[in-house]
């Protein structure tokens, strides 16, 4: 199966290139961090949330030494938070034992798969691997017309896109092909409405040639997400605080802050069996019209708020201003706040 040219890519690319505070540097925390905050998060979101991290943790000892509860804190808001928890773990590894060598090195730390490796791999260590996100699965699929759908068409996918490596211009600058790659299926070789007459290997694909591109890649239907209910408690005090609780450290959201509650599951909550996890059942709870809805990867969860004043918080117990809870809490806990 012939292969387009990879000169002629990274010549696209030189001229094309997206500016993003990632780019143009080796450093492999610097890459890490930035593939890591990229999953499932958008471009516009992480750019300033990159910087503000680093601003915090600078450097990958600066991270290891940091307490969950910072790490957490600053992560509010990115989603998908069991990639902060898998950072911090990495952290400590690297910080104990040095930077990995290889893509290998890399995919052996925790939470750090095949994707992440490669990307690190060849734009921080100049290794000759081709990162397979979503991107280059949808470039590949319409440039040699793989009408597998995905999941299944993952391996061939991935071997075709490392194919490349067999050209030396790729071997030359493998960590700018990769970011080629992405760059080309990001802005030209678009889920919708690719632009194929401005494509650098328009005459090489296979699926511009037979009208399909726009279909491909294919995917599997998906599995009907699942429900999941909670109720959360509002407890206010005199001074306008709102009581905060860590959530419990396995499951969704693990460790992050949030207004109490019960836990989440399947069946939905009547009142009064939720009021055996307030935080002072004994107080006249109110149930507030409306339900705050988000969705996770594979649930969608419903959630209720009952409140409550009292003249002080517990002895002990974090609170915050609704405002200053908005800058600390998780997505969905946010959400949360606009019930109150």
């Amino acid at each position: 199966m012939p292969y387009p040219s990879a000169a002629e890519l990274l010549a696209w690319y030189d001229r094309s290139a997206r500016t993003l505070s990632w780019r143009g540097q080796t450093d492999p925390y610097r890459i890490w961090l930035s593939e890591v905050m990229l999953q499932q998060t958008t471009v516009v979101t992480v750019a300033p949330r990159y910087a503000r991290f680093l601003a915090r943790f600078p450097d990958v000892q600066a991270l290891a030494a940091a307490d969950w509860s910072e790490l957490a804190e600053e992560w509010a808001g990115l989603g998908y938070y069991a990639r902060a928890r898998n950072l911090h773990a990495a952290a400590k590894a690297i910080a104990a034992g040095g930077f990995p060598a290889d893509s290998a090195g890399w995919r052996a730390l925790p939470g750090i798969g095949p994707y992440t490796a490669a990307a690190v791999g060849a734009i921080a260590l100049g290794e000759p691997v081709v990162p397979l996100d979503g991107n280059v699965e949808r470039v590949v699929s319409r440039l040699f017309a793989i009408e597998t759908p995905l999941p299944g068409a993952k391996a061939e996918l991935g071997r075709l896109a490392q194919g490349f490596d067999a050209q030396p211009a790729m071997r030359a600058r493998p960590g700018d092909f990769a970011q080629a790659l992405f760059d080309l299926g990001a802005t030209i070789c678009t889920p919708r409405n690719p632009a194929c007459t401005i494509c650098p290997w328009r005459p090489d694909c296979r699926a511009a040639a037979l009208g399909i591109q726009a279909s491909l890649p294919r995917k599997a239907p998906k599995a009907a997400r699942k429900p999941l209910h909670g109720v959360h408690f509002a407890l206010t005090d005199a001074a306008g605080r709102l009581l905060l609780a860590r959530r419990p450290e396995k499951g969704l959201l693990g460790g992050m802050l949030g207004l109490p509650g019960t836990p989440w599951r399947d069946a939905p909550w009547a009142e009064e069996e939720a009021l055996a996890h307030a935080p002072l059942p004994g107080l006249a709870w109110q149930l507030r019209p409306g339900v705050a809805l988000h969705g996770f990867t594979h649930r969608d969860l419903s959630m209720r708020v009952m409140a409550a004043r009292v003249q002080r918080l517990p002895e002990g117990a974090e609170g915050a201003t609704p405002e200053e809870a908005a800058g600390r809490l998780p997505t969905a806990m946010r959400k949360l706040l606009e019930l109150l």
